[in-house]
């Protein structure tokens, strides 16, 4: 059963996770990822990693979830950027 402070993280982390989807949404329609910084998409999804572990470690299952699935997106982002740019996209680095 999930503890009711979990509900809490879930809503927070679905409401933060799901305002990637229109950035996503609008790349893969757009073909285009220009004026996303594979700076800050790397340093994002590292970021969502240390989260997830931080998850497991509080065993928090809202954490884990939430984090995973928003790392889902943004490798995705970043594999949009790498086909639609190739490795100019990762050179510009800005």
């Amino acid at each position: 059963m999930i503890d009711p402070y979990d509900w809490v993280g879930l809503v927070a982390g679905t409401l933060t996770t799901g305002s990637y989807v229109p950035q996503f949404v609008k790349a893969w329609r757009s073909k285009s990822t220009h004026d996303l910084s594979i700076v800050w998409l790397l340093m994002l999804a590292i970021g969502l990693v240390v989260w997830v572990a931080y998850g497991f470690l509080i065993t928090s299952f809202a954490v884990v979830a939430t984090n995973v699935v928003l790392l889902l997106l943004v490798v995705a982002l970043i594999l949009l950027k790498a086909s639609y740019e190739g490795m100019d996209g990762f050179r510009k680095r800005a």
